[in-house]
């Protein structure tokens, strides 16, 4: 059976991939601990930021067991950064949800991060446009 070898652009670009992804959490996890984080602390408290959401989906956005969702959820309230809210179209669903305190913490956790800011400054308004695109293709 022949060996499939991938072209040397293809793997370029996975290398380069790879680069910029290990970059952006290296940054994230120093944003985060700026503020007396953990890295996972700091993404829940930016999908709360957006909107109230079950432990459910928030596990599913992060990729990981509802059960690690409750312990970093639980870390945020002691902090009073997140609260436990009712679901007011079903009341047996508890919501996670950012304080104000939490969404003004999220926002200078945002502000912080300059890696993605700064290269992506070099590139125009097209070239930006462009690269959306085209990771949003290869994440179909």
């Amino acid at each position: 059976m022949p060996s499939r070898r991938t072209d040397p652009l293809t793997l370029e670009v996975v290398e380069l991939i790879g680069t910029v992804v290990a970059r952006y959490h290296e940054e994230y996890e120093q944003a985060a601990a700026s503020h007396q984080l953990t890295g996972a602390q700091a993404r829940v408290l930016g999908l709360l930021s957006l909107e109230p959401m079950p432990m459910r989906r928030i596990a599913q956005k992060l990729k990981c067991e509802p059960s690690n969702v409750t312990g970093i959820v639980d870390r945020l309230e002691s902090r009073g950064l997140a609260e436990r809210r009712p679901d007011p179209a079903d009341r047996r669903v508890k919501l996670a949800a950012a304080t104000d305190e939490g969404l003004q913490t999220a926002d200078r956790l945002r502000e912080s991060l300059d890696f993605a800011r700064e290269p992506l400054a070099g590139l125009s308004t097209a070239e930006r446009a462009v690269l959306r695109d085209l990771l949003k293709r290869m994440l179909g």
